[in-house]
């Protein structure tokens, strides 16, 4: 028969093989708190609450605008912008534009100029900007109506 002893010191690490998992647990934490904290850029919204309470109106906005029957196309071809609109009845739709690029991750802002370059069609240039998502918001002021066009476009 053999008699076994009992070796205080054997069990020793259990406790810190605890401590090191808290701590390990801990750091993990402290490195994804620091990147949710450095990488999120804010509101994007001022008077978030406020625009939420109002939102029947952003409705009814998009109601008179879908009235129009307006439909833009929007596409980015080298470093010019071309933008087209025709009316339900696939007649060109004539007006002024007025806009901006805005860089969502950034909040960069680019004045555009659209020059009419036939019925219904505007061309501009987009001058340097960086690569990356840009959202357009124009506003189109044409016979019998403003349209607002917010299109993304992505710049190689």
């Amino acid at each position: 028969m053999s008699t076994q002893t009992y070796d205080p010191n054997r069990s020793r690490w259990i406790p810190w093989a605890f401590v090191g998992g808290f701590l390990l647990v801990t750091g993990v934490n402290g490195v994804m708190v620091y990147s949710a904290i450095s990488t999120f850029t804010g509101v994007s919204t001022p008077r978030a609450y406020d625009r939420g309470r109002t939102y029947n109106d952003v409705l009814h906005e998009a109601a008179r605008q879908d009235a129009l029957g307006w439909h833009p196309r929007l596409r980015l071809e080298g470093g010019a912008l071309r933008l087209e609109v025709k009316d339900g009845a696939g007649n060109p739709v004539p007006g002024d534009i007025t806009g901006w690029l805005v860089r969502p991750l950034t909040g960069e802002r680019h004045e555009i100029t659209l020059d009419a370059a036939g019925p219904g069609l505007w061309r501009g240039e987009v001058g340097p900007i960086q690569p990356g998502q840009w959202d357009t918001r124009l506003v189109l002021h044409g016979p019998g109506g403003q349209l607002d066009i917010r299109d993304r476009l992505i710049v190689p």
